[in-house]
């Protein structure tokens, strides 16, 4: 991600042997991002995630980053001397920055993991085409949720946000452009209970949080299917850490200004730390930071 790429760029301009392991595709969370309108010195018309990210790993790249595909199994983090073992290799290095990210959380409704890539979704950007003139459903009320929302406005013929509370928690330009858009619904007080349907998604049930009432929703006919999109949060991505770096209660990193952490020559960088803005700037910024202490 982010995090990971400044650090490569700051680490190999500082002539040091760098090596970026990464197991999926470049950008974490922000590669599959539609719309970037906040980090500074971007395209202002027609940035993406994707665009952006491109660019960053380009620059890592022109500065000497080694770069490998592989999945980290097993750390051994004390000592000068650290040990990054992977599926394929085994690796020794003098200073390690953590920066794994973190993923979508899940809905958390009977039934969410069987329709995963049949009508449910945490990335609109990913999927939104696929629901073009149907009804899309979210789940949230942050600046996540309803920015995704807004942007599935763009395929679907209506798009209804769920939240478990009476007003929405993202921020008010925002709030105001989906109160805006004569596309955008939402249900209230409202958790989704159970999805179900013939091999894709076309029935849920919707709780009232505070009436207890339940709201059975079926697809249109001539449609078939719905959509349901969940943002509702991030899980950091450091089972591979615990109990050997210090983390709070949810998972997060503990890391100082400095982004050092409880172990020498460990740093930590991204959203995986304990942090009060997750952002591609403040991303960058942990990174860059990281790789110079």
């Amino acid at each position: 991600g982010p995090a990971g790429l400044a650090a490569g760029l700051y680490a190999g301009r500082s002539r040091l042997s760098t090596l970026i392991i990464e197991k999926g595709q470049d950008g974490g969370q922000i590669a599959i991002t539609d719309e970037i309108e906040n980090y500074p010195g971007q395209r202002v018309e027609g940035e993406s995630g994707a665009s952006l990210v491109a660019r960053m790993t380009e620059q890592a790249e022109k500065f000497g980053c080694e770069r490998i595909a592989d999945t980290v199994t097993e750390v051994s983090l004390d000592g000068e001397i650290k040990v990054i073992k992977t599926a394929k290799a085994e690796y020794q290095a003098k200073n390690v920055i953590v920066a794994t990210g973190a993923f979508s959380r899940p809905i958390g409704c009977k039934g969410e993991e069987d329709y995963i890539g049949r009508g449910v979704s945490y990335c609109a950007t990913c999927d939104a085409n696929f629901f073009e003139d149907l009804e899309v459903y979210v789940v949230g009320g942050g600046d996540s949720a309803v920015e995704e929302a807004l942007y599935l406005t763009k395929f679907a013929r209506k798009v209804t946000i769920i939240h478990r509370r009476d007003e929405l928690r993202a921020a008010k330009s925002i709030q105001e452009k989906a109160f805006a858009n004569p596309k955008v619904d939402f249900m209230w007080d409202s958790v989704v209970e159970e999805i179900g349907g013939e091999d894709i998604l076309s029935e849920m049930k919707v709780k009232n949080v505070k009436t207890g009432e339940i709201t059975t929703v079926v697809a249109d006919e001539d449609d078939g299917l719905f959509g349901l999109f969940g943002f509702i949060g991030t899980i950091p991505n450091s089972d591979l850490f615990k109990g050997i770096i210090d983390m709070d209660e949810r998972g997060y990193i503990k890391g100082d200004e400095n982004m050092g952490t409880n172990l020498d020559g460990v740093y930590v960088a991204g959203d995986v730390r304990i942090k009060s803005l997750r952002q591609v700037v403040t991303a960058a910024a942990d990174g860059a930071i990281a790789a110079t202490q």
